[in-house]
């Protein structure tokens, strides 16, 4: 199942080439003879060297390496941005391939009906043109920026605003750093609102998922800018404040930062900002409550509450998860997936939820990102005083910090490809683990019957192509999880609701199952 941490090793503009260039300027750097000067390494034998001094050591001659006059980096990073988009756009392409199939996967002959089949496969080649088109907006948009130098304008327009309508003390690298990130955003979202209201009100509102209002959509949008508006500029003047005020040391305390923030959202969220958007219920009393206070107590679940929450409201989408502090945590299911499953499918569904936490994935998940945003922060320390890096953007004689961690992050995205295929390869270790767990506690017959229907309901792929479903999927394709659960019918599964609702069909967050 999806969880709040299955998309945050996930980058937008990721491809391999940057691996090999920030590997091999390594290499070089370090064993590079006297292409640098001996005088600002550590004194003494290098075999005597502590653990700081030879980290110091490393990212010095790294940092040197990459700072070089002239160095062509908005030219790389251009060439970057269209190698990913070529590499996508090449595995979308092995995915259409896919969605041209006429019949389903054995494993499922005898469950999905043609007519399912078909509507699925038409289901994803839409989704598969609109991403075609969408990428490549969203590519033109990437080299404009680029190319017509969008950053320093905006930056020295902050300045100037700042300058023309705030107090003298407002006027410093942070307060225009936060404008500056806040205007940006709003271009960002701007640009992006095209393809937004495509998606929901055509592509999702054909195929029946779609349940937001034009009011309920203008809404959400207003409510989340509101939401940036309020938590950008705290947080972002503590990250700044922090690297300005710890020196060489900073990724130290900026990791600490970083993992305090994740803490402090994963406990406010659900009490601050999701009822902004939706409503949480206390789940009523009944067999469904039971069987879930149960399965928790055979597990040692610190159950607090269980919630229903109104997903119905803004579309068909349907999940389970659960949230909270180690010792007290609550379960949320969405009101879509009780409406169209039974009561001991629903329970399957949170074994299998439970399982991940039972089996310490979200813990393992936590530790990880960890790992990441220190390795982030640990490399930034390089790219934070390149000079190379900030001219050849337009930045000769100021090198704002916000502006250097976003090109550094433009720069280093292409290694995120590596992690994200790791993290990819674990995820799907997790959910089949899950599956195992939610199997031994003697629910697979039940869990397999609700991936089904979730297939069904959501109009899923049926199919994937290796390669697109390595790099994109987190999660086994639904013929790999019932083979794994031992499943074996010739039963049709039949959706059918257990009281009236809207007409549609439910689908899944995340990758469209659990």
């Amino acid at each position: 199942m999806p969880t709040p941490l299955d998309n945050a090793m996930k980058s937008k503009n990721a491809i391999l080439a940057f691996t090999g260039l920030v590997t091999g300027a390594a290499v070089w750097a370090i064993w590079g003879g006297d292409m640098f000067p001996k005088e600002s390494d550590p004194k003494g034998d290098p075999d005597t060297w502590t653990h700081e001094e030879m980290r110091r050591w490393l990212a010095a001659r790294l940092a040197r390496f990459l700072d070089r006059p002239l160095f062509p980096w908005k030219k790389l990073i251009v060439g970057f941005s269209l190698a990913h988009y070529f590499f996508e756009s090449f595995l979308s392409l092995r995915q259409y391939q896919v969605l041209q199939k006429t019949k389903p996967p054995k494993v499922l002959e005898q469950q999905i009906s043609q007519e399912v089949f078909d509507k699925s496969q038409a289901y994803g080649r839409a989704k598969a043109k609109y991403g075609f088109v969408s990428k490549l907006w969203g590519q033109i948009q990437n080299i404009a920026f680029i190319q017509y130098d969008v950053l320093p304008k905006l930056w020295a327009w902050s300045g100037r605003l700042l300058l023309s309508y705030a107090p003298a003390r407002f006027t410093g690298e942070i307060s225009q750093s936060i404008v500056f990130v806040l205007a940006f955003v709003m271009i960002q979202q701007v640009l992006s609102l095209p393809t937004s209201i495509y998606h929901t009100f055509v592509l999702e509102e054909k195929f029946g998922f779609n349940k937001q209002t034009p009011k309920l959509f203008i809404t959400d949008l207003i409510k989340s800018q509101l939401l940036t508006v309020v938590l950008t500029p705290p947080i972002l003047a503590g990250f700044l404040k922090i690297i300005q005020k710890t020196g060489d040391q900073f990724f130290y305390y900026l990791w600490m930062f970083g993992a305090f923030l994740q803490v402090f959202m994963i406990t406010v969220y659900p009490i601050a900002i999701l009822p902004l958007f939706n409503k949480l219920s206390p789940l009523e009393p009944g067999e469904l409550k039971t069987g879930v206070e149960a399965l928790a107590k055979r597990l040692n679940f610190p159950l607090h509450e269980l919630y229903v929450i109104d997903g119905s409201k803004r579309s068909a989408h349907s999940n389970a998860y659960f949230f909270g502090l180690p010792w007290k945590k609550h379960i949320v299911i969405y009101d879509t997936l009780i409406e169209k499953s039974e009561t001991q499918e629903v329970v399957a569904v949170l074994a299998h939820e439970l399982g991940h936490w039972k089996l310490g994935h979200t813990t393992s998940l936590f530790g990880i990102a960890q790992a990441h945003f220190f390795y982030i922060f640990t490399l930034f320390s390089v790219f934070i005083n390149n000079k190379s890096l900030y001219a050849d953007f337009g930045f000769v004689l100021e090198r704002p910090i916000i502006i250097g961690f976003l090109l550094f992050s433009d720069a280093l995205a292409p290694m995120d490809v590596l992690i994200q295929l790791g993290m990819n390869i674990l995820s799907r270790k997790f959910e089949f683990q899950a599956d195992d767990f939610a199997k031994g506690l003697g629910y697979p017959v039940e869990l397999a019957r609700s991936l089904i229907k979730l297939q069904i309901q959501n109009l899923s792929n049926m199919d994937a192509d290796w390669m697109y479903a390595s790099y994109h999927f987190s999660h086994p394709i639904l013929s790999e999880r019932l083979r794994a659960l031992g499943w074996q019918s010739n039963e049709k599964i039949d959706i059918k609701e257990k009281k009236k609702t809207d007409e549609g069909v439910v689908k899944a967050s995340g990758r469209d199952e659990l």
